[in-house]
């Protein structure tokens, strides 16, 4: 099959090849964002091992928390270096060199000695750390993207991306699971000893395991026919992108926001949300948070094999809606119903598929050579801005209603669907190469 522009190259392989893509790829971002996440889940055990006992709880919570920020704040250079060589090298070695970074990180946490060895070079270290896996989850979620979507056969890219967005929530999950189980054979005495340690060494040999596996993949078919064709970009892919595409990088911001809030709001702010205004249980929440993220898995997968048939926009004006309802749902019904959190944290998680639209959206507003220089530009800076914003502004507008997270939510999924519906769909279903005209240098 002759390849002609705006038309997909011939796909990669046979079926068996295609799943082995898929798998490989979603099990690798898995893993990334459950080591990315565990930090979080941890901070407190964190916080005692890696700060003077001198100081007061709250402050050494703080400073855990600082590190944990430090990672956003690293997400977008290191995803712009990453997409850079990834346009211009090729997206498996940048795809493979994402999970290296990540796992290295993480093993490494899993070994370093606490602050009653290393002293204040306990916590910088953790701090270097720290930064890298940010950087490298960076690189990991717009790489995935691009190259499940690039090795997907015609009409399969959105089921494919689905797939792979799929496999990033499911780290959360896994994550979740991981530190539910630890404590249940655990005591807490031995997890803050020792025990804390057990995840991220985990973490860090699969992750290490994912890196090997990734090698065997192959380069994209897009990639190869742009090399063929000598189309890559000779100039910053990034320059193109200011130049050329500043509308689809501000719309792909406007639709990561709106996951953001699907994400921070409904899923990871849940369960102290719930706790604070509502006073459920705690562990009530934490089987709420799970539920969620497992539907939200589902949700995401579904969303995106409808768009490979179904138009973005309206998707997008459904999605939206949907996830409006949910989060109404979720806030509004769930504290006047004692005992259904679990099952309307269910109905919030399906409900959130437009997180499955956002990145359909944005492979499909970027031509090939700077699609993933594109993704990693909108996605990585509006996560860090409005990833980390998100929980300051709901804290301060909690106290005037207990739907300011509903309220929250629903205002964003107007932005985000605004957004997708004014995105420049440059490449439609299934088509994923542009001539060469299409990229000046």
């Amino acid at each position: 099959m002759s390849s002609s522009p705006g038309a997909l190259p011939a796909s990669s392989g046979s079926l068996l090849s295609q799943l082995r893509i898929f798998a490989l790829a979603s099990l690798g971002g898995a893993l990334e964002f459950y080591d990315f996440v565990i930090f979080a889940f941890l901070a407190k055990v964190i916080a005692a091992q890696f700060f003077p006992a001198s100081q007061a709880e709250w402050l050494r919570q703080a400073e855990t928390f600082g590190l944990f920020g430090a990672g956003y704040l690293a997400r977008p250079l290191g995803g712009l270096v990453m997409a850079h060589y990834g346009d211009v090298s090729g997206r498996k070695k940048v795809f493979t060199f994402s999970v290296l970074l990540m796992a290295v990180p993480t093993l490494l946490m899993g070994l370093l000695p606490g602050y009653d060895v290393l002293g204040v070079g306990a916590p910088l270290t953790l701090l270097a750390l720290r930064m890298m896996q940010g950087a490298a989850i960076g690189g990991e979620a717009p790489g995935g993207w691009v190259f499940v979507s690039e090795h997907a056969p015609p009409g399969r890219a959105g089921f494919a991306t689905g797939l792979l967005t799929g496999g990033l929530t499911g780290g959360i999950l896994l994550g979740s699971v991981v530190i539910l189980v630890l404590h249940a054979v655990m005591t807490v005495a031995a997890v803050a000893d020792w025990g804390w340690r057990i995840p991220f060494l985990l973490g860090g040999v699969f992750g290490l395991g994912a890196m090997v596996l990734r090698r065997w993949l192959d380069e994209t078919p897009v990639f190869r026919e742009m090399h063929s064709r000598a189309e890559i970009a000779e100039t910053l892919p990034v320059g193109i992108l200011l130049r050329l595409h500043r509308r689809a990088v501000l719309c792909s911001m406007a639709t990561t926001w709106t996951l953001t809030a699907a994400i921070v709001v409904l899923v990871l702010m849940m369960p102290p949300l719930m706790q604070t205004l509502h006073h459920v249980s705690a562990e009530e929440t934490m089987r709420a948070s799970l539920v969620a993220t497992f539907c939200l898995t589902l949700s995401v997968v579904g969303v995106g094999a409808l768009s490979d048939v179904l138009s973005l926009r309206g998707l997008a004006v459904l999605c939206g809606t949907l996830l409006a309802g949910g989060a109404f749902a979720l806030y509004g019904l769930a504290p006047y119903w004692p005992g259904t959190l679990v099952g309307w944290a269910a109905v919030s998680g399906l409900c959130s598929g437009f997180v499955g639209l956002v990145p359909v959206g944005m492979l499909r507003a970027f031509p090939a050579a700077v699609r993933f220089s594109g993704l990693s530009l909108s996605y990585n800076i509006s996560y860090a801005i409005f990833g980390g914003l998100t929980p300051a502004v709901i804290s301060v507008l909690v106290p005037q209603t207990p739907l300011a997270p509903a309220v929250y939510v629903a205002v964003i999924a107007v932005v985000g669907v605004v957004g997708m519906w004014f995105s420049p769909e440059e490449l439609k279903a299934g088509s994923f190469l542009h001539s060469s005209s299409d990229y000046p240098d």
